[in-house]
């Protein structure tokens, strides 16, 4: 398997694919016909070396990455609205992107506050029985992994969001056709895995274990600092978390494999089997920004392809 660099994520129904500074969402509309819009996102911080240093890359990758998801989301969902709230959001539309900056703010303090903050405040409940540090750390630790997977498994039950799920599989599925050196056509992809090490899931199942190790060392009587604490070490958290879904996306060491394991399982809440429709969507959204004929043609000289990538 070769690194592409590209990554993506699904949206109504359709799917963003990114390649540096470019991305394309690629959308079918109700009538059938697949619209692809391109654009350029050059991050909220352009200065490279700032952008390249390790931890602080993963913070600003997270905000940036909600970012243009709520961008792509407001684009596709555009062609599912009546005409009269189309018309009234074009000329509205300097309020709109002034208020998606509110929106992500909003989505950051609502994550921090459901779950770091709340399975703080649960685990602290059992604190007269718990009279050990480390005992309470890895309680809130798994109460927050239980709320973060009850959270995902009850979302996944929602019709629209089994669809979106479905073309996040497909999104998964290009990559992996393309990273194990195959063309992209329906057929490759439709045999390709559905989770994959770099899947923004993964990211945050790996945001709730590195917690759990960092906070069973934050050992200060007083609840208001230890919550203060918590939440100023979210962003190294996030930091490290990054790292590690960069490291895995470009290695196949077998701990580093090891490590995602986890992750990928979790993948089998947040994908499912898309059909052949949503697979064309996904591949129009990988060709407006990346030559995967060139890219696969590279595997093969260097004989790195492989078929490994299937389900």
């Amino acid at each position: 398997m070769k690194y592409s660099g590209i990554g993506g994520q699904a949206v109504m129904e359709g799917v963003m694919m990114k390649n540096g500074e470019k991305y394309a969402i690629a959308v079918r509309k109700p009538d059938q016909e697949i619209v692809v819009e391109l654009g350029e996102y050059n991050g909220i911080v352009q200065n490279t070396k700032i952008r390249n240093l390790p931890i602080l890359r993963g913070v600003l990758s997270f905000i940036e990455a909600l970012t243009l998801g709520m961008r792509t989301l407001t684009f596709s969902a555009s062609f599912f609205e009546e005409e009269p709230q189309k018309e009234k959001k074009k000329s509205a539309k300097r309020k709109e992107d002034a208020a998606m900056g509110g929106t992500v703010v909003v989505s950051i303090v609502l994550a921090i506050a459901i779950f770091m903050v709340l399975p703080y405040y649960i685990s602290v409940l059992f604190q007269p029985l718990i009279p050990s540090w480390t005992l309470m750390a890895v309680l809130e630790g798994v109460i927050r992994l239980a709320i973060f997977i009850a959270y995902v498994a009850f979302i996944s039950l929602m019709p629209d969001i089994k669809r979106v799920y479905m073309y996040h599989g497909a999104e998964h599925k290009c990559i992996s056709c393309i990273e194990h050196g195959l063309d992209l056509t329906t057929e490759n992809v439709r045999k390709s895995s559905k989770q994959h090490k770099r899947c923004g899931t993964s990211f945050l199942l790996f945001v709730m274990l590195v917690s759990i190790v960092f906070f069973l060392f934050i050992r200060v009587d007083n609840g208001v600092l230890r919550l203060l604490l918590r939440l100023v070490l979210i962003p190294v958290i996030a930091g490290i978390s990054y790292e590690f879904i960069r490291l895995a996306g470009r290695s196949d060491n077998a701990l580093v494999n090891f490590l995602s394991r986890p992750g990928m399982l979790l993948q089998k809440l947040t994908t499912r089997e898309p059909d052949d429709e949503m697979i064309e969507v996904a591949i129009a959204s990988v060709e407006a920004v990346f030559d995967w004929r060139s890219y696969v043609e590279e595997i093969r000289r260097e004989g790195l392809n492989d078929v490994s990538g299937s389900d």
